[in-house]
């Protein structure tokens, strides 16, 4: 039998997985007001773990609650972009290095089938792309055996697959299958370092990795060339 308690915490954290997925994804955009009564209705949930789950959300910075104010969806900025970058970059590495020296041949077979999930497609939705890449970003974090590290790293994703659906926004119906196919791929060669225990190396490529993305979110946000940088 269940306690309150955790029945609770699992209603929060269904308040908190939707909302986090509205926001993420836009449906809830920047600077969009969030009426806690309207959420309750539409997710069908009580007030107490819709209030839990916003909590979090602020901790996470997606959300921003000015008392006397109201509740808004955090904007996004250019200086956001960089500043989320600068700090995701180092730990993403840290990961990555922590992932090799510790990951289990468990952590990396999971790597490879979402990795898997690309193979015999001619083509990936943008939702297939973001689903493989946060798996496999998931999936180094677990293997980091660090939770301090894993907790921070958690929260600064959706902040970064917020911008990249600013980024397809601005794309619309254009779409670069050269990217997707990179993507994927410098995720392979990544697996490939874990597996091997290649801490410097795994680093390095993840580095690569991080560091292209964020200039090719940029260039789209400023409506530069959308090209994907290899160096």
């Amino acid at each position: 039998m269940s306690m309150p308690g955790s029945a609770q915490r699992s209603l929060s954290e269904q308040a908190y997985e939707q909302l986090r997925q509205r926001i993420v994804t836009l449906v809830l955009a920047p600077n969009a007001v969030v009426d806690e009564a309207q959420l309750q209705l539409e997710l069908g949930l009580g007030r107490t773990p819709i209030r839990e789950a916003l909590k979090r959300l602020e901790l996470e910075r997606l959300i921003t609650i000015i008392p006397r104010r109201g509740i808004f969806v955090t904007p996004i900025n250019l200086t956001d972009l960089q500043q989320l970058y600068e700090v995701r970059v180092n730990l993403e590495c840290l990961a990555a290095e922590l992932a090799a020296q510790r990951g289990t041949a468990v952590h990396w077979q999971e790597m490879a089938q979402v990795l898997d999930e690309a193979s015999g497609l001619t083509s990936l939705s943008p939702e297939q792309l973001i689903a493989i890449d946060e798996g496999c970003h998931r999936i180094i974090y677990q293997a980091s055996d660090n939770p301090f590290l894993q907790q921070t790293l958690a929260a600064l994703f959706p902040l970064s697959l917020r911008l990249w659906h600013v980024a397809l926004a601005k794309l619309g119906d254009k779409k670069d299958s050269i990217i997707e196919y990179k993507h994927i791929v410098e995720h392979q060669a990544i697996m490939v370092a874990l597996q091997n225990g290649a801490a410097a190396e795994a680093a390095d490529l993840m580095r690569r990795h991080v560091v292209a993305y964020q200039q090719y979110i940029e260039n789209i946000i400023l409506g530069k060339s959308a090209q994907l940088q290899t160096a």
